[in-house]
């Protein structure tokens, strides 16, 4: 064993650094998001209130005035956004609620039923069915019942949350207006007073990262839509109440991880076949099959190529293992950790800075295989010859 440890020693070593060094920015960002989240909501809406404002500071108005023009705008956009959805999910809230009544109607009658037949039946079954069939009801109704209360609190401390979001989100409107008018100033600042090697990172971010987050975020919402569609076109054709409503719950609940939509759509066809109402149930079920299958199929084509990485196993691992230890901020962080290792493998960062022993690997796991050419690689095949690489002809051109 000790030949071993002399061997990979070094190469631990760094690679325990670099986990250390990745756990420790983490951590960090977690930490500070839950004190200072409106500094960080501000920059997202710094992004997009800036090239409005720069547009019109372009055309002649003061950074101040087009700043505050872009800041009006894009309140207005927002106000009229949730007022327009508030008053559709209001309105069959409402719809849902006259009919409520109607429902709690239809699941007593059944249950009725179901009574009176087990009690027709109760004389031909064994001695001790009952007490038996008694406990496990006693043992379902048990689970129900923590089941709602802890949906409750979920619903109660995500109402809370989605609260101090709003004031968050208000200050940080109010941050990123000054941010657009003293950006320059700041720029001069950090121009003049960052290190070179902080600066060699912020570029590198930039440049790779940032862009290519930029792309998973489109591809998000790209699925998201995709989602809402297909179900609002599938309760449409159903012509069930609430379709809007309920497709864009989906299209949220399609966002967080493990849950998605069947989350909403399996107790619904549960609830359907025990009221007797089958045909619907089926239907809702080859919505959920529809919608399932549609996302299996696209979101490694949408999501994984928009970060590089086509492994939704890898992109599901990262973003338990992320959750798990840093909560809901890992969940964010996950997508901009996998793009960050993605990115330093590709530049060659990790093959510089973890030492692998030497004659161990025919080809280093640090270093990406450049694609091969398939023109010259079926003409390599068909005459029986190994395809040259790039770098050979290089050197034979020398």
């Amino acid at each position: 064993m000790l030949p071993l440890y002399k061997k990979y020693g070094r190469t631990v070593f760094d690679i325990a650094l670099l986990v250390l060094t990745v756990y420790v920015i983490m951590y960090g960002f977690s930490q500070l998001y839950q004190v200072a989240a409106p500094v960080f909501l501000s920059f997202i809406v710094y992004w997009m209130i800036e090239p409005l404002a720069k547009f019109l500071h372009r055309k002649g108005l003061p950074k101040t005035l087009g700043a505050a023009i872009s800041v009006l705008l894009f309140l207005a956009l927002i106000v009229a956004a949730f007022f327009g959805v508030g008053l559709i999910i209001i309105s069959q809230i409402s719809n849902l609620q006259d009919n409520f009544p109607v429902y709690i109607e239809m699941i007593q009658r059944e249950f009725t039923n179901l009574v009176l037949f087990m009690q027709d039946k109760s004389d031909a079954l064994p001695d001790g069915i009952m007490e038996k069939a008694n406990e496990y009801f006693a043992t379902l109704t048990g689970f129900l019942s923590k089941w709602v209360t802890s949906g409750a609190q979920f619903v109660v401390g995500f109402l809370s949350s989605f609260s101090s979001f709003i004031t968050n989100f208000g200050i940080a409107i109010i941050l990123a207006f000054f941010l657009s008018i003293e950006i320059e100033s700041w720029r001069k600042f950090a121009r003049a007073k960052t290190p070179k090697t902080l600066k060699l990172a912020i570029e590198f971010m930039r440049n790779h990262v940032f862009k290519t987050i930029r792309s998973y975020l489109k591809a998000q919402m790209i699925m998201m839509l995709i989602t809402f569609v297909l179900i609002y076109a599938g309760l449409l054709i159903l012509g069930t109440s609430n379709a809007f409503t309920i497709a864009a719950i989906c299209a949220i609940f399609d966002l967080v991880p493990l849950l998605g939509v069947p989350v909403v759509f399996i107790p619904w066809i549960v609830y359907l076949f025990i009221i007797g109402n089958s045909s619907l149930a089926i239907g809702l079920i080859v919505i959920l099959a529809v919608t399932m299958l549609t996302r299996q199929l696209l979101e490694p084509k949408i999501s994984g190529n928009s970060i590089g990485v086509s492994s939704a196993y890898l992109m599901l691992s990262f973003m338990l293992i992320s959750l798990s230890i840093f909560g809901l901020a890992g969940v964010v962080l996950s997508p901009v950790l996998l793009i960050l290792l993605k990115e330093l493998l590709q530049q060659g960062y990790l093959q510089k800075w973890i030492h692998l022993p030497k004659d161990e690997f025919e080809s280093s796991p640090l270093v990406m295989d450049p694609p091969v050419n398939k023109t010259s690689a079926n003409s390599a095949e068909s005459t029986g010859q190994r395809p040259v690489p790039a770098k050979d002809h290089e050197d034979s051109a020398k």
